[in-house]
């Protein structure tokens, strides 16, 4: 084995690259060997050893753990020691005995529960994080894997659901560098995001909303969904409108106003399209506007009208989707468990807060 030790203040060199960049496989025998003898060689620490074998200090020391045995000298007394043989044996042993995927067979009510919830219901209520969250309540006695693990499977075709049974996962892309839009100087229609209070960005506070429209056809005389979101504990309200002219988004705002009560509309932000013109002139509710090419600013909106999608797709005329069925696919989204509310549903948050909304069918 070849070391150079050098003096304090130098660099330890050895024949191996770091470990930063290598990716991570079993110990070899080899391996094994070396950690042996340097292990029982004088001066050489658990780092040394791992710079000496391009290994991290964590895997060494986890390594002698595991093969440290119990062993018995000339005079009879049991000592315990590290040896390559007897830890390469011990590693073929737990190897041998390790059945792959073994969360299957003990998480296998989980999965059979899964798959039923999944695929027998038309509106699938909660996400496959929240359904693990969900069985963990129903079931806190049960084995449950992690959600990383559930989502690992389905992509390994591991399971009875696959990937077509969650339209949300199969819309989802990696983010690439685009340019963003340079017209920057576009009028912002009124008061500017920029003025929103510190409280609203940093969601300290209820009663703070933001809204959008979620169309079928891109025609201006097409029904259109107007949405609306709690900062805070992410509730939706959704109505169908006739079409999307700013006069028709400006009367049902108010609409909505004047059917809950003001009071539990301290503040909306929209974006900056010309469907939302009009909305300064609401009564009782201060409108804050987005910067333009901007949705990042109402991003809880955003999301929220990505997963109204799994129920109303692109592309489809509004005007077959009833008011019952809206309703429902609101009453689906804020019963659904999240992970940004502790694993409550929105409705349970909204409720417990100082507004506690009882949402009435819809009138429109």
């Amino acid at each position: 084995l070849r070391r150079l030790h050098i003096k304090k203040g130098d660099i330890f060199m050895t024949q191996h690259q770091s470990n930063s960049t290598r990716q991570y496989t079993q110990l070899t025998p080899e391996d094994r060997g070396m950690i042996d003898a340097l292990y029982h060689s004088d001066d050489c620490s658990i780092r040394m050893i791992a710079q000496e074998i391009g290994r991290s200090p964590s895997t060494v020391s986890r390594e002698l753990k595991r093969g440290t045995v119990q062993q018995m000298d000339s005079q009879r007394l049991y000592y315990r020691d590290y040896y390559a043989d007897a830890a390469q044996i011990l590693h073929d042993k737990r190897r041998a005995n390790s059945r792959p995927h073994g969360l299957l067979v003990k998480c296998h009510h989980f999965f059979q529960w899964l798959d039923n919830r999944v695929k027998k219901e038309h509106f699938r209520r909660q996400s496959i994080d929240g359904l693990v969250h969900l069985y963990q309540q129903l079931f806190p006695h049960r084995a449950c894997p992690a959600t990383s693990t559930v989502y690992r499977y389905i992509d390994q075709g591991l399971l009875k659901i696959d990937n077509m049974d969650l339209p949300e996962k199969l819309r989802r892309h990696i983010k690439g560098h685009h340019r963003n839009h340079d017209r920057k100087n576009k009028k912002i229609a009124g008061t500017s995001i920029e003025q929103r209070p510190k409280v609203v960005n940093e969601r300290q506070t209820y009663g703070d909303w933001e809204g959008d429209l979620v169309k079928g056809k891109r025609t201006v005389n097409e029904p259109a969904l107007l949405t609306l979101t709690e900062r805070r504990t992410r509730f939706e309200l959704i109505y169908k409108i006739p079409d999307y002219h700013a006069q028709t988004c400006l009367q049902a705002l108010q609409w909505v106003l004047d059917h809950h009560g003001a009071g539990l509309f301290h503040s909306i932000t929209f974006d900056n399209g010309s469907e939302f013109a009009l909305l300064n002139q609401v009564k009782e509710t201060k409108i804050y506007y987005c910067h333009p090419y901007t949705p990042s600013e109402r991003g809880s909106n955003e999301n929220a009208n990505g997963l109204i999608r799994e129920f109303i797709p692109k592309g489809i005329s509004l005007h077959k989707f009833s008011k019952k069925l809206i309703r429902k696919v609101q009453d689906v989204l804020n019963g659904r468990l999240r992970k940004s509310l502790g694993y409550r549903s929105a409705s349970a948050a909204l409720q417990a807060s100082p507004l506690g909304l009882e949402v009435p069918p819809q009138a429109r």
